[in-house]
């Protein structure tokens, strides 16, 4: 008998793991080290796994744009796997309705989880490099963020919306959020371009490292009155909101005024809706996990994600509706 329980136990235990092996794989796409999407998205994959929502890996990458090609190509139901992501607003909703010259031909098919937290476009440099407004970036050595980034994708547009040709910058750099804050120190770069949530950690360190260099961090503002900001905001109606980055943040010497975004987790459209469902609950049920890990997570929370629950142009996932609906937040 003692044999034949045994042997029953161990048939229990690889059913398990073959039903593990055998159940959906999600792949969290994340941004680059040193931005908050690399942490979020981390942490996130960290609470699916350990919540038996999937089998879950985070992958670091070039953020919103790279991340939406991932959800369109890198999916694939047949074989259970499914590419969640972080993105900006503005990035999803071109991606989405093949606005975006990369998607034109192949609209990536996504649906919202939940809303992550309020996005802040930094214009990043010293008070030593005479750059005080968005107009004063000509003849300069900026970097517009990674390829294929998010960051990148807003960058181009808000000076496209300013009238400023990056082509023509004395240098025109294309680097991450760490390349830059190093380029910036090391004096081979004036400003640079990220948008991310408050604080972003590496702009942390560079502020402290530029005092040690005898330097204060300095960011341009972005006022709603600055014909470019106006003008990329009416390009982009109800994408963006005018708010501060508080001066305690990153110790400058003012509140900036600039324009923030919600970023956004999307999944597959063709993810199961018990896998969105349980993503979303199991996420929400751990938030504190992740605001205690993230902080700039600490806006993500149920009540802020239901407030857009059918007034965005991209869809919410039936799954994680239902959730809203269960919290009596979503009629």
């Amino acid at each position: 008998m003692k044999r034949a329980g045994l042997l029953a136990l161990v048939f229990v235990m690889l059913t398990a793991v073959n039903l593990h092996a055998d159940g959906p794989k999600v792949v969290v796409a994340t941004g680059g080290i040193g931005g908050v999407y690399y942490y979020y998205g981390t942490q996130v994959a960290e609470i699916m796994s350990k919540n038996n929502v999937a089998s879950t890996t985070a992958i670091q990458t070039a953020a919103s744009v790279d991340n939406m090609m991932l959800v369109r190509d890198k999916t694939d139901p047949a074989k259970g796997t499914y590419f969640f992501a972080t993105v900006l607003p503005d990035t999803a909703y071109f991606t989405f309705t093949g606005k975006h010259e990369k998607f034109a031909q192949k609209p990536a098919k996504a649906c919202i989880l939940w809303m992550m937290y309020p996005n802040f476009l930094h214009i990043v440099t010293t008070n030593k490099s005479g750059i005080t407004k968005l107009s004063d970036l000509t003849d300069k050595r900026v970097s517009t963020g990674a390829p294929g980034s998010g960051t990148e994708f807003t960058a181009l547009n808000l000076l496209e919306a300013a009238k400023i040709d990056p082509a023509k910058f004395k240098k025109w750099e294309k680097l991450g959020a760490k390349e830059s804050d190093e380029a910036l120190a090391n004096g081979t770069l004036d400003a640079y371009v990220w948008s991310g949530g408050l604080p972003t950690g590496s702009i942390v360190e560079l502020s402290n490292t530029l005092k040690r260099k005898g330097m204060n961090l300095f960011l341009v503002p972005l006022p709603a009155s600055d014909p470019g900001v106006a003008a990329f905001m009416k390009a982009f109606p109800g994408l963006t909101d005018a708010k501060d980055i508080p001066k305690e943040i990153y110790g400058t010497d003012e509140n900036t005024p600039t324009l923030a975004f919600w970023n956004m987790f999307v999944c597959p459209e063709s993810t199961p809706a018990d896998l969105a469902y349980k993503a979303t609950k199991v996420l929400f049920e751990n938030v504190q996990t992740l605001h205690s890990s993230v902080k700039a997570a600490k806006d993500t929370n149920p009540e802020a994600t239901a407030k857009f629950v059918g007034k965005t142009a991209i869809p919410f996932h039936p799954g994680a509706v239902k959730y809203f609906k269960e919290k009596g937040l979503v009629k």
